[in-house]
């Protein structure tokens, strides 16, 4: 895993500022400058501003709620609501043997082990699931109706009413009746069965196909990329032992020191970016949004987005004020973006998401089997999963697919991996880079799945000397995770 002559000259010697390369010829103009005593000191000012910062934020990602529970929930809905098309002999495997009893008993795990009252619309759900199973005892007796039926508001109350009738009602009728519940896809389901009556179809008859391939997308795609990965890993791991790994090319990157770098992520991207800038803009930005009066969920998507565009800001015009103007830029530029040919940076971007991602897995799995309830996700998960308004949807792909990738991969990969390559070397810069990124995301429970993320995306960046591949990877792999909420959100 060499880097070659040249790279070994550039891990066992200081990064001179001045040293820069033009169509691979180095150029010195002269002794580098001493860094001001004011930057350092404000460099260390800032660096222990951020540390405050990102103790305090993965201390309080333990109370954020955890979308695991929601996204478990709403696996073993779908696979309840494509039992019926699913052919018997894979039932075991896509669905397993009990769907609905299994929905059940995960519905009451998670009510019983919130610390929070159980919404109406959980208790409802699991009312009626009881109902179509008989109940536990192998008999409803509609307890759980008729208590949640004197605890709901005026509007939602007929329909409990209907449902404690049990006469049948038309197709309309059903329709208003769910309206005032937003309810999911499961539970218009169950109040279709136990309320029959009219021409109307219930859910599962109208999408059925539609639910099955939603099914097979979260179940069997990720199988197979998994499988896929594990093969590349290891043709990689003997790659690597027959030593025939081609050299990594010699890190280039910005001429920056490591107190530019320190002013550039705990200055500009920590306390500029994400304390001050939200002091300044949200405020407005809330304002304006209320006097357009966009819905809710719309105006969440514009908030993430202009929010996340306006933390952007301080770092990278802090970057351009630091990148000299009249030193020769190496070929590549300073950031050795190289999507050309973008096949080729396309290709390795999908090859390396596929390797890493049979290690994220296994790293999530082992904080789930250690750590019950390590709570912190990222809000904007459930935002997805819960969204229903197209341009909101269409705001956070946005934020998450472009201006993400495109943002944290200058930091991480563009500046602070070649940077730290300089001094300890390319596989050293790697781990460095990989331990902030996952740092600064400020959540102790994808800390882990994070960190291995963050390998794969310096070691692409690393191995390749491209820039444009590691932003291409970040992208598809939230991509991967954007579409999975997606199957998986009503």
């Amino acid at each position: 895993m060499g880097q070659g002559e040249d790279g070994r000259r550039g891990e066992s010697a200081p990064f001179a500022p001045e040293v820069v390369r033009l169509n691979g010829t180095p150029s010195r103009s002269g002794p580098p400058a001493a860094t001001p005593g004011w930057k350092t000191l404000l460099a260390l000012l800032s660096l222990a501003l951020c540390t405050l910062l990102w103790v305090s934020g993965l201390i309080d990602s333990l109370e954020r709620p955890s979308v695991v529970d929601s996204l478990s929930l709403r696996q073993l809905e779908l696979g309840a609501l494509a039992a019926e098309g699913v052919p018997e002999g894979l039932r075991p495997v896509l669905t397993g043997e009990a769907p609905r009893q299994d929905l059940r008993e995960e519905l009451r795990r998670q009510m019983e082990a919130s610390e929070e009252p159980p919404l109406a619309l959980r208790r409802l759900e699991l009312a009626l699931l009881d109902r179509s199973d008989g109940g536990a005892a192998g008999l409803s007796d509609d307890t759980d109706l008729r208590q949640l039926v004197t605890q709901v508001d005026a509007v939602r109350r007929p329909l409990i009413e209907a449902l404690l009738d049990g006469r049948p009602v038309a197709a309309e009728r059903r329709k208003q009746l769910l309206a005032p519940w937003s309810a999911p896809l499961m539970v218009q389901q169950l109040v279709c069965e136990q309320l029959p009556g009219g021409q109307g179809a219930c859910p599962v008859e109208e999408r059925s196909l539609r639910l099955l391939l939603m099914l097979l997308a979260v179940t069997t795609l990720p199988a197979l990329f998994l499988l896929v990965g594990v093969a590349l890993l290891l043709r990689l791991g003997w790659l690597a032992w027959r030593g025939r790994l081609a050299p990594a090319p010699p890190l280039v990157g910005p001429p920056l020191s490591p107190v530019d770098v320190t002013l550039l992520i705990a200055g500009g991207f920590v306390v500029l970016g994400e304390v001050f800038v939200p002091m300044v803009v949200q405020p407005p930005l809330q304002i304006a949004l209320q006097r357009l009066a966009a819905p809710r969920a719309l105006s969440q998507g514009i908030e993430v987005l202009v929010l996340y565009a306006a933390l952007m800001a301080a770092p990278l015009l802090l970057l351009a004020l630091m990148l000299p103007r009249r030193a020769l830029m190496p070929a590549g530029g300073w950031l050795q973006w190289k999507w050309q040919p973008a096949h080729t940076a396309l290709g390795s971007a999908l090859i390396n998401l596929l390797m890493v991602l049979p290690v994220v897995t296994a790293s999530s799995w082992a904080i789930d089997r250690i750590w019950v309830d390590p709570g912190g996700s990222n809000p904007l998960l459930e935002l997805v999963l819960t969204s229903a308004d197209p341009l909101a949807l269409a705001c956070f792909a946005f934020t998450a697919l472009v201006v993400a990738p495109l943002f944290e991969e200058v930091l991480f990969r563009g500046v602070l991996l070649p940077v730290a390559g300089q001094r300890i070397g390319g596989a050293g810069a790697v781990l460095l880079s990989a331990s902030v990124f996952a740092i600064a995301h400020l959540s102790l429970a994808e800390l882990a799945p994070l960190f291995v993320l963050g390998l794969g995306l310096g070691w692409l960046r690393w191995r390749s000397g491209r820039l444009g591949s590691a932003v291409l990877m970040h992208a598809l792999w939230n991509g991967l995770t954007f579409m999975n909420l997606l199957f998986l959100a009503d």
